[in-house]
Protein backbone atom coordinates (compact mmCIF):
# COMPACT_ATOMS: atom_id res chain seq x y z
CA UNK A 1 0.00 0.00 0.00
CA UNK A 2 1.58 3.04 -0.84
CA UNK A 3 2.01 6.00 2.02
CA UNK A 4 -0.53 9.01 1.96
CA UNK A 5 0.92 12.54 1.27
CA UNK A 6 -1.72 14.06 3.05
CA UNK A 7 -0.67 15.96 6.31
CA UNK A 8 3.01 15.56 5.44
CA UNK A 9 5.62 18.44 6.03
CA UNK A 10 7.25 19.16 2.98
CA UNK A 11 10.93 20.63 2.04
CA UNK A 12 10.42 23.32 -0.79
CA UNK A 13 13.32 22.73 -2.94
CA UNK A 14 14.94 26.00 -4.60
CA UNK A 15 16.47 25.59 -8.36
CA UNK A 16 19.97 26.45 -6.99
CA UNK A 17 19.42 22.76 -5.27
CA UNK A 18 17.95 20.81 -7.74
CA UNK A 19 20.06 21.20 -10.49
CA UNK A 20 23.18 20.13 -8.34
CA UNK A 21 20.77 17.03 -6.96
CA UNK A 22 20.16 15.88 -10.86
CA UNK A 23 23.09 16.54 -11.98
CA UNK A 24 26.23 14.05 -11.20
CA UNK A 25 28.78 15.87 -12.73
CA UNK A 26 27.69 19.36 -11.53
CA UNK A 27 30.63 20.82 -8.77
CA UNK A 28 27.58 21.45 -5.91
CA UNK A 29 26.13 17.51 -6.24
CA UNK A 30 28.36 16.73 -2.96
CA UNK A 31 26.50 19.20 -1.14
CA UNK A 32 22.97 18.28 -2.36
CA UNK A 33 22.84 14.69 -2.08
CA UNK A 34 21.09 14.57 1.94
CA UNK A 35 17.80 14.98 -0.03
CA UNK A 36 18.51 11.64 -1.47
CA UNK A 37 17.28 10.83 1.81
CA UNK A 38 14.17 13.09 2.09
CA UNK A 39 10.73 11.36 1.25
CA UNK A 40 8.72 14.51 1.06
CA UNK A 41 9.80 17.48 -1.14
CA UNK A 42 8.03 19.91 -2.89
CA UNK A 43 8.55 22.16 -6.17
CA UNK A 44 6.66 24.90 -7.92
CA UNK A 45 6.41 25.41 -12.04
CA UNK A 46 9.00 27.99 -11.93
CA UNK A 47 11.54 25.74 -9.71
CA UNK A 48 10.83 22.93 -12.86
CA UNK A 49 11.37 25.23 -15.83
CA UNK A 50 14.31 27.23 -14.31
CA UNK A 51 15.74 23.79 -14.20
CA UNK A 52 15.44 22.80 -17.67
CA UNK A 53 16.33 26.36 -19.05
CA UNK A 54 19.70 25.62 -16.51
CA UNK A 55 20.18 22.19 -17.64
CA UNK A 56 19.68 22.89 -21.09
CA UNK A 57 20.89 26.30 -22.17
CA UNK A 58 23.59 26.72 -19.68
CA UNK A 59 25.18 23.41 -18.58
CA UNK A 60 24.63 22.22 -22.34
CA UNK A 61 22.68 18.82 -21.26
CA UNK A 62 20.44 16.95 -24.26
CA UNK A 63 16.68 18.68 -23.84
CA UNK A 64 14.93 15.32 -24.01
CA UNK A 65 17.28 13.90 -21.44
CA UNK A 66 16.26 16.44 -18.92
CA UNK A 67 12.44 16.77 -19.81
CA UNK A 68 12.50 12.80 -18.76
CA UNK A 69 14.72 13.35 -15.96
CA UNK A 70 12.53 16.50 -14.53
CA UNK A 71 9.40 14.35 -15.33
CA UNK A 72 11.12 11.42 -12.82
CA UNK A 73 11.34 13.54 -10.36
CA UNK A 74 8.02 15.03 -10.73
CA UNK A 75 6.84 11.68 -9.86
CA UNK A 76 7.94 11.39 -6.12
CA UNK A 77 7.44 14.67 -5.41
CA UNK A 78 4.85 17.47 -4.68
CA UNK A 79 4.37 20.01 -7.40
CA UNK A 80 2.54 23.01 -5.71
CA UNK A 81 0.25 25.50 -7.91
CA UNK A 82 0.70 28.64 -8.25
CA UNK A 83 -2.23 31.04 -8.38
CA UNK A 84 -2.93 35.03 -8.51
CA UNK A 85 -3.10 35.34 -4.48
CA UNK A 86 0.24 33.67 -4.29
CA UNK A 87 1.38 36.10 -7.34
CA UNK A 88 0.44 38.92 -5.25
CA UNK A 89 2.33 37.64 -2.26
CA UNK A 90 5.54 37.16 -4.56
CA UNK A 91 5.17 41.00 -5.51
CA UNK A 92 4.58 41.87 -2.27
CA UNK A 93 7.98 40.02 -1.10
CA UNK A 94 9.92 40.84 -3.72
CA UNK A 95 9.22 44.69 -2.83
CA UNK A 96 10.08 43.43 0.75
CA UNK A 97 12.75 41.76 0.59
CA UNK A 98 14.84 42.98 -2.40
CA UNK A 99 13.94 40.34 -4.23
CA UNK A 100 14.18 39.48 -8.13
CA UNK A 101 10.71 38.39 -9.88
CA UNK A 102 11.59 34.32 -9.98
CA UNK A 103 13.10 34.72 -6.51
CA UNK A 104 10.37 36.40 -5.12
CA UNK A 105 7.94 34.20 -6.79
CA UNK A 106 9.27 30.39 -5.36
CA UNK A 107 9.54 32.07 -1.91
CA UNK A 108 5.94 33.25 -2.27
CA UNK A 109 4.54 29.57 -3.75
CA UNK A 110 6.70 27.86 -0.39
CA UNK A 111 5.78 30.47 2.07
CA UNK A 112 1.62 30.41 1.22
CA UNK A 113 1.80 26.46 1.35
CA UNK A 114 0.88 25.22 4.80
CA UNK A 115 1.96 22.14 3.59
CA UNK A 116 5.99 23.45 3.36
CA UNK A 117 7.82 24.15 6.17
CA UNK A 118 11.70 24.50 5.24
CA UNK A 119 12.88 26.01 1.88
CA UNK A 120 16.23 24.31 0.49
CA UNK A 121 18.66 26.61 -1.13
CA UNK A 122 21.93 27.39 -1.83
CA UNK A 123 21.32 31.06 -2.88
CA UNK A 124 23.22 33.33 -0.64
CA UNK A 125 20.63 35.84 -0.71
CA UNK A 126 17.80 34.00 0.15
CA UNK A 127 20.00 32.30 2.85
CA UNK A 128 20.53 35.52 4.52
CA UNK A 129 16.96 35.88 4.72
CA UNK A 130 16.79 32.95 7.29
CA UNK A 131 12.67 32.74 7.74
CA UNK A 132 9.76 34.06 6.76
CA UNK A 133 6.89 34.89 8.82
CA UNK A 134 3.11 35.06 7.09
CA UNK A 135 0.62 35.01 9.10
CA UNK A 136 1.06 32.62 11.73
CA UNK A 137 3.27 30.37 10.02
CA UNK A 138 7.38 30.69 9.77
CA UNK A 139 9.22 29.54 6.96
CA UNK A 140 12.41 28.31 7.87
CA UNK A 141 15.08 29.14 4.65
CA UNK A 142 18.11 26.71 4.81
CA UNK A 143 21.05 24.94 3.20
CA UNK A 144 21.24 21.80 2.34
CA UNK A 145 23.91 20.89 4.34
CA UNK A 146 21.06 21.60 7.23
CA UNK A 147 19.42 18.33 6.55
CA UNK A 148 22.31 15.82 7.28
Amino acid sequence: MAESRRNQKYLGIDTSVLVPYLVPDHPDHEKTKSLKKKRYVAVNPTVLHETYHTCVFKLRRKPAETVRTLLDYMEFSSCLQIDSATVKLGLKLGLQLSLGGRDALILASYAASKDVKAFVTLDNTLLAIKSLKIGKRTLRIIGPEALS
